[in-house]
């Protein structure tokens, strides 16, 4: 039988396959996250008809004679290039700028994607569309990620309580006039909290004394001690520049180290503790680094948890799982984790998608080169058919 036969139907069978991922490529133009792929051809094994000759003396040498029997899908890649930026406005729509997967699990299987349309379930878990759950490391009760951690469910419930935190420093800065008259008093008032989070405020009162050494003297209804502040050239002087102070059986020790003493400004400002009262959670930021930070109603911010990326040594490895993710192979490598904006992994932008990086241009031209490829190769098979009936014709 012709061997041109089976060459064109290798060749009907390679440009299917073609028209296939091509196929594919343009139905999945609006898929978030969605990588383009291309076949790619080789021939098969040649049938050698006489083999190469040595040259010698008298006579020159020769090469090969083969005849090839065909063509086959090489391979399908994927095109990892990114896609561009869809704005939605939703929070928890996420992208990632330059390398990287999400992590997410499904069924107990750990799998990896670029699409970042996530939302949150009943339970407060970040999921995928397709109920995947997205992998990351949670923050403790304090705010502090553990990123060397093991990976778990990014949660963000929305009855998130932050717990109270009773006040353990203060301080207060701004500038003392060194040109007060005798005996003049600034007060100053400032929160601070107990272990309950009740808040109570707290008076400081700065008394000023010309008589050399001239000094501020520094009280408190909440203290049983003073401290005094002396000054040389507008710059502290005194060591002793902390007032403890007791509200509600919590003592909160107050610095005043900071403070100045240049002639004719009052500008002196007791900021807040660092203690705070109970709040529910409000909302949420995502960082560029993939820390989701939660905005409470006593006006706190507290990072929840932190998103986990994966790369890969060789994304082009992995295979399509659906949905949109990826499982990872023997050739694909190892998974990489890290969090986002760290080396090799791209940067999350919050309220944005990637959209396919599909070019419709490029695959309808690649329709036209499958179809007429399709279209020669089906010619071989007619044109050897004809040489068949020629054959069989010889006898009548």
């Amino acid at each position: 039988m012709l061997r041109s036969l089976y060459s064109g139907i290798s060749g009907l069978r390679a440009h299917q396959t073609m028209l296939d991922v091509t196929a594919n490529n343009i139905a999945n133009v609006n898929t978030t996250a969605f990588k383009s792929s291309s076949a790619q051809f080789q021939d098969t094994l040649s049938q050698l008809t006489h083999g190469a000759g040595s040259p010698q003396t008298v006579v020159g040498g020769t090469n090969p004679a083969q005849v090839g029997l065909g063509v086959q899908v090489a391979g399908i890649s994927t095109n990892f290039a990114q896609g561009s930026t869809q704005s939605t406005g939703r929070a928890t729509d996420m992208m990632i700028s330059g390398d990287g997967f999400f992590v997410t699990q499904l069924a107990g299987e750990t799998l990896y994607s670029r699409a970042g349309a996530f939302d949150f379930d009943a339970q407060g878990r970040l999921v995928s569309p397709s109920g995947a759950l997205v992998q990351g490391w949670n923050a403790d009760a304090k705010g502090t990620v553990n990123q060397g951690g093991a990976l778990g469910t990014i949660t963000l419930p929305l009855t998130t309580i932050q717990p109270p935190l009773a006040s353990a420093t203060a301080s207060v800065t701004g500038n003392l006039p060194s040109d007060a008259a005798d005996g003049t008093t600034l007060s100053r008032e400032f929160t601070a909290y107990d272990k309950t989070g009740a808040a109570s405020q707290v008076s400081l009162n700065f008394t000023y004394s010309a008589a050399a050494p001239a000094k501020w003297t520094v009280t408190s209804p909440n203290s049983t001690s003073s401290t005094m502040l002396t000054f040389a050239d507008g710059s502290l002087t005194s060591t002793a520049n902390s007032l403890p102070v007791t509200v509600n059986g919590v003592t909160v020790a107050v610095d005043l180290g900071t403070i100045s003493g240049a002639a004719t400004l009052s500008s002196l400002t007791a900021a807040s503790t660092d203690g705070h009262a109970a709040g529910s959670l409000t909302s949420f930021t995502l960082g560029k680094d993939g820390t989701l930070t939660g905005l409470f109603s006593n006006g706190k911010q507290q990072s929840i948890g932190r998103i986990a990326l994966a790369t890969f040594t060789n994304p082009g490895g992995l295979e399509k799982a659906g949905s949109s993710e990826y499982r990872s192979t023997t050739n694909s490598g190892t998974a990489v984790l890290g969090a986002a904006g760290s080396a090799g992994m791209g940067t999350l932008t919050s309220g944005s998608l990637e959209m396919s990086n599909v070019d419709l241009s490029q695959e309808f031209t690649n329709l036209i080169v499958a179809q007429r490829g399709f279209q020669a190769n089906a010619r071989i098979i007619t044109t050897s058919d004809e040489v068949l009936t020629e054959l069989t014709n010889l006898k009548r």
